[in-house]
């Protein structure tokens, strides 16, 4: 066998590139069936079928944090990715402080439909359902 690969003094073939994300499991975040379903046609709809959908805490609200949820083409550097029935979530350090135990819902609701977090870490929650505090 004449293999220039293995042969000695050869250059050796490079190692892969470490993933520059964690791989996280659903005791930080757990999607429901129902939210779960309609993430897959969201992300259907918007061409992103291998798409995230990113979670952020971010400062405002009522009760002085909120939720912003976006869909995104993938993780970023330092983001944690968990994969929960079939779709992944995506959550950068920060904010995973905060939603750690979170379950992601959605619900068809006229007045207050939409996805909905549901955190055992906030300590109190607006009326509006939009924001928390920790």
């Amino acid at each position: 066998m004449n293999d220039a690969a293995s042969a000695p003094g050869a250059p050796a073939a490079p190692a892969p590139a470490p993933v520059p994300y964690k791989i996280g499991t659903e005791k930080l975040v757990r999607v429901t069936e129902v939210a779960a379903e309609r993430l897959k046609k969201l992300l259907a709809r918007a061409g992103k079928p291998e798409g995230v959908l990113r979670v952020a805490v971010i400062g405002g609200g009522c009760s002085g944090l909120q939720y912003k949820m976006d869909l995104a083409d993938g993780p970023r550097p330092r983001d944690i990715l968990v994969a929960s029935r079939g779709v992944n979530v995506v959550v950068d350090p920060k904010s995973a402080l905060y939603v750690s135990g979170s379950e992601l819902d959605f619900s068809e609701d006229l007045q207050k439909g939409g996805f909905k977090v549901t955190n055992p870490k906030a300590a109190a929650t607006c009326s509006c359902g939009e924001s928390f505090s920790a």
